[in-house]
Formats: C-alpha cells, sequence, structure tokens
C-alpha cells in the first residue's frame, strides 16, 4: 500500500477548495458501508449528478486509511471508458469525501435478475468490455485483485456494453520482474497463486474467467459450504461442465472459461490474448439459447442471494 503521508503530500488531482458543501448539494444516500456512506450530489456550478463517499476516520484504523488512499492514487491515473471517475476529495477533522462519477445503472447482478434474462451472447459483449477495461490497467502495470460481479456496475442505459468496473481500494502498482504476496481477493473468484502468495496480474485473468463461469451457469466453478471448501477447491483448481445448464452453452465459450482458468499461470492468456478468443472476437455470432438463460438465471438468483448475505464479512474500502 501507498505510505499514507507522502500520500497526503502529492497525490491527489485535485483537493477542494472549501468544504464539500460548498462546491456540491447533497442528495439522498445511495448506499452504506462499514466506514461511511454514499450519498450523490451535484456540483453547483455545472449542475452534474456524481457520487460523494463520505468516510469515517474513525471508523477507519491505518490500513484502512491507506487502502482508501490507494484507491484514489491508482484511480487518478486511469483514463478508461470502463473505469469509474474520481473528480476530487474533501477532508475535514472527522471524514474523508472522495468525489466520484454517478454510475445510475446499479449493479449488473441486480439488472440481470430484473430483467429475468441473461444470454450467452450478454455474456461475450459484457466480458469483451472487461477484458478491454482489465488489458489496459495492465498496460499501465496497475492489478485490481478484486474482480468479481458487485464490482461491476451499469451506466443508465443498462446496456451490457456500457459498464464501470469500480472499487479499486486493493488494487496494486505491480513490478513485472517481481512477485506480489499479499493474499488479498473474496472468495469464489481469488486465483491460486494469490492464496500462495506468489503472483501477479494473471490473477486478474483467473477471476475473470470464475465471472463468466458463473454468468453462464449461475453457479461458481469452485465452490464448498465453508471459506476453507471454497479454497481448497481454488487450490486444486479442478472444475467442470457437467451441470444441465452447460448443454446447451457453445463449446466456444467453454473453451474460453477453460483457458482463463488455466492453473499455469505461463500459459494462462493475458487479458489482451483473450480479446482475440473467437467467443469474444465473433460474439455477434453465438445463437442465443432461452432454456439456458433461463435455467442459469435461476441458479445466478440463489448464488447472489447467498453472497450478498455473506458480503459483510468482505466488505473492502469503496464496497
Amino acid at each position: 500500500m501507498v505510505d499514507a503521508v507522502k500520500v497526503k503530500a502529492n497525490m491527489f488531482v485535485n483537493k477542494g477548495d472549501g468544504t464539500l458543501r460548498d462546491t456540491y448539494k447533497i442528495g439522498k444516500v445511495l448506499g452504506e458501508g462499514a466506514f461511511g456512506e454514499v450519498r450523490l450530489c451535484t456540483h453547483r456550478e455545472s449542475g452534474e449528478k456524481r457520487a460523494v463517499k463520505v468516510l469515517r476516520k474513525d471508523a477507519m484504523d491505518e490500513e484502512e486509511t491507506n487502502a482508501m488512499l490507494n484507491e484514489i492514487n491508482i484511480l487518478r491515473g486511469l483514463d478508461h471508458p470502463n473505469v469509474v471517475k474520481i473528480y476530487e476529495y474533501f477532508e475535514d477533522a472527522k471524514r474523508f469525501y472522495i468525489v466520484t462519477q454517478f454510475i445510475e445503472g446499479g449493479e449488473l447482478f441486480d439488472e440481470i435478475i430484473k430483467r429475468g434474462s441473461f444470454s450467452e451472447r450478454d455474456a461475450a459483449v459484457l466480458m469483451r468490455q472487461l477484458l478491454g477495461c482489465i488489458s489496459y490497467c495492465h498496460s499501465k502495470n496497475i492489478v485490481h485483485r478484486d474482480l468479481k460481479p458487485e464490482n461491476v456496475m451499469l451506466e443508465a442505459s443498462k446496456e451490457f456494453d456500457q459498464i464501470k468496473v469500480i472499487d479499486f481500494g486493493t488494487a496494486q502498482v505491480f513490478d513485472p520482474q517481481k512477485q506480489l504476496k499479499e493474499q488479498i481477493g473474496t472468495p469464489y473468484y481469488i486465483a491460486p497463486e494469490v492464496l500462495k502468495k506468489r503472483y501477479s496480474k494473471e490473477c486478474d485473468v483467473w477471476s475473470l474467467g470464475v465471472i463468466t463461469y458463473i454468468l453462464l451457469s449461475g453457479i461458481p466453478p469452485f465452490n464448498g459450504v465453508t471459506d476453507a471448501e471454497i479454497m481448497g477447491a481454488i487450490k486444486k483448481g479442478k472444475f467442470n461442465f457437467a451441470n444441465k445448464v452447460w448443454n446447451s452453452v457453445s463449446s466456444e465459450a467453454k473453451e474460453f472459461i477453460t483457458a482463463l482458468l488455466t492453473m499455469d499461470t505461463a500459459k494462462r492468456p493475458t487479458a489482451e490474448a483473450a480479446l482475440q478468443h473467437p467467443w469474444i472476437a465473433d460474439h455477434s455470432k453465438i445463437e442465443v439459447s432461452e432454456s439456458a438463460a433461463k435455467d442459469a438465471l435461476e441458479n445466478l438468483k440463489v448464488h447472489h442471494k447467498h453472497n450478498t448475505m455473506k458480503s459483510a464479512t468482505y466488505a473492502y474500502i469503496g464496497s
């Protein structure tokens, strides 16, 4: 993580003048977390709607404060249409106020369940956006380390080619010649090499493979009753397409998932290479199976409900 003292001195794109209320009209609560809340706000001069993360200093220890500062430091160096945009921050004696883009479409899972349908073609379109975003991050030597559907938001159009990746609190600048050692991530999505504490950017590609598997089947590839069982399954790296829901899923999709869930990181494709996979490159040719989409959706509802109940255990800055 970034050193808090150094960060305060030089990291922010723009520290707002005066108080938050001098610049913004504060609106309704959009969400609540372990360290505070997220509110809608309106920029007084432009009238633009934005979101402000209000974080209580007394609820955050040094590590959590550094994670917040790290997220801002990471985001200030990223300029990509699929990465949430950060504008400025304010600070007073009791709180930090982080002003970001307001993402109107809500969480990916919530929209899928609300629609009542999600096809293989939709999944390919979505994964193309995610791969493009992560390929860009990796080109900047930034690894996200906590990719999961809960960190994918939809823009106002709620189309699957209009997404934003959020929550860069555990992201890290990496040296391609060195291995990262912090065991960071979320059960179901964490890569086996992260559990072994020797990893690099390839862990993000693994997470995208898990996300694809879940989107197409509604069930995780590595499962268990307890977190220990889930981690044990991930370490073994064995998964299958035995569930009946896979009967109507294309072989290209299964090949794509298998490539991303390759245990050997040297053989796992990069995000850039995965963009060239036929399932992604030729997604417009994918036939839509209504029965497969329906079965996957029912499974997804169960998985999402279960995961939502557990989410407080894995709360990070920005969640």
